[in-house]
């Protein structure tokens, strides 16, 4: 009977967060699946079932690949440019000063530098965006721009070349996402005992060795699960690519995303049942690489 009183207690509490759950986020996957399986248009009353071919048009859309191909550049160097800087920062703020009487200590004036690096996470992205309109700005009057005409150079089209667009925002995209990752790996760092950095520091470890040895194998889980977060952000970069490089893949597709192509689909050329099937396959996409990343990662649990 305690037992019962105790499920029925705790079912109480899940049933409205199920529920809400439920409503806001399965129902929305369910009609995505459904109307990814349809021609409709939005609008119509009639839908029309075409079962499988919209993913078949898939497979010879120019734009789906293209925005694919630039998805693949996203995951590959944001989640490894960001957790390579994040790491190297939160080291530094927190062990990269050396020792201090019998302990570990980060360097001067670390607490500042923390709040410096987070600044960008309370930016909202379509401020992020405007600001860097005016950083990349193709004239002199840009930021980056103005400091390469000091120096006698040519200003560079950074958001107009097809060479360097996506390269750029990429760019922001880090900037945006380090600071969280420094709090991240921070917060993991500041769970390791102590003693195993004074321990290796007094065998005569240098910063290096006492990073790759203790540090990183210790962080492990932490960087998996960043490196999970960061490779779904390289599925996304709706906000930032619309404000930075409008909603056309400008210039010559170089910044076409799946985000913004679904989007277009469906509210500039009225094919919401094709906009779905892309948003399926983006759904499957995001979801096979989480799921590969937690298997190829996967290791036996180190006991601190």
């Amino acid at each position: 009977m305690q037992r019962l009183r105790t499920y029925g207690f705790v079912a109480a509490f899940l049933a409205v967060p199920l529920a809400l759950y439920t409503v806001f986020v399965i129902s929305p996957y369910v009609q995505a699946f459904q109307l990814s399986l349809t021609s409709w248009n939005g609008y119509s009353s009639i839908v029309r079932y075409v079962g499988l071919d919209n993913f078949g048009r898939l497979l010879d859309d120019e734009v789906f690949w293209r925005a694919l191909r630039n998805h693949g550049i996203l995951l590959l160097v944001l989640p490894l440019a960001t957790i390579v800087i994040a790491l190297t920062f939160a080291f530094l703020l927190n062990l990269g000063g050396g020792t201090r009487g019998a302990g570990m200590r980060g360097v001067w004036g670390s607490g500042f530098y923390r709040v410096v690096f987070f600044f960008p996470q309370v930016l909202a992205v379509a401020v992020v965006g405007v600001l860097f309109q005016a950083v990349y700005r193709p004239d002199a009057d840009g930021v980056v721009n103005g400091v390469l005409a000091r120096f006698g150079i040519d200003p560079v089209g950074w958001l107009i070349e097809p060479d360097l667009a996506l390269w750029s925002i990429i760019a922001v995209m880090v900037w945006q996402a380090v600071g969280f990752y420094v709090v991240l790996f921070s917060a993991g760092m500041a769970a390791i005992p102590k003693d195993y950095f004074e321990a290796a520091a007094l065998d005569g470890a240098g910063r290096v060795r006492l990073f790759f040895s203790i540090t990183l194998p210790l962080l492990r889980d932490t960087v998996q699960v960043g490196w999970i977060y960061l490779g779904i952000a390289a599925f996304d970069g709706f906000a930032l690519v619309q404000v930075l490089a409008g909603d056309k893949g400008e210039p010559d597709g170089a910044t076409t995303i799946l985000p913004i192509t679904i989007y277009n689909t469906a509210f500039s050329y009225q094919k919401v049942g094709y906009a779905s099937a892309m948003g399926v396959a983006l759904f499957f996409l995001t979801v096979t690489f989480a799921v590969l990343t937690l298997r190829t990662t996967r290791r036996e649990r180190v006991e601190l």
